[in-house]
C-alpha cells in the first residue's frame, strides 16, 4: 500500500499566532504517526505562483492522512491557523513502484 502525503503551501500574516497552530497540531500528528518531509525552509519558485511557505507531511497511507485532517485535534489546530494564515492543502497519494 503506497504512503499518502499532506502538500501544503502556505502564506503566514501572523508568525506569534501560526506558532501557537504548530504546537497545536503536534497532538494530531503525534496520533496518526504523521512524518515532516518539509517544513518550511528555503525555496526556489522555478515555474508559477506558489505561497511562500511549503509543507509536505508523510503518512503511512491515504486512510491515515484523511483521518488525521478531519480528526477532532487537528480541527482543533485548523482553528488557530485559519486566522493567522491562508493555506493550499491537498492530500496525496504517493507512487509505489512495482
Amino acid at each position: 500500500m503506497p504512503k499518502a502525503y499532506w502538500i501544503a503551501h502556505v502564506t503566514v500574516d501572523d508568525p506569534a499566532a501560526y506558532e501557537a497552530y504548530r504546537q497545536a497540531n503536534a497532538a494530531a500528528f503525534a496520533k496518526y504517526g504523521a512524518r515532516f518531509l518539509v517544513r518550511g525552509g528555503a525555496q526556489d519558485i522555478i515555474e508559477g505562483a506558489m505561497r511562500p511557505r511549503s509543507v509536505v507531511v508523510e503518512f503511512a497511507d491515504l486512510e491515515t492522512a484523511r483521518a488525521c485532517y478531519f480528526s477532532p485535534e487537528y480541527q482543533a489546530a485548523l482553528t488557530l491557523r485559519q486566522p493567522c494564515s491562508a493555506a493550499d492543502l491537498t492530500i496525496v497519494e504517493g507512487y509505489e513502484t512495482a
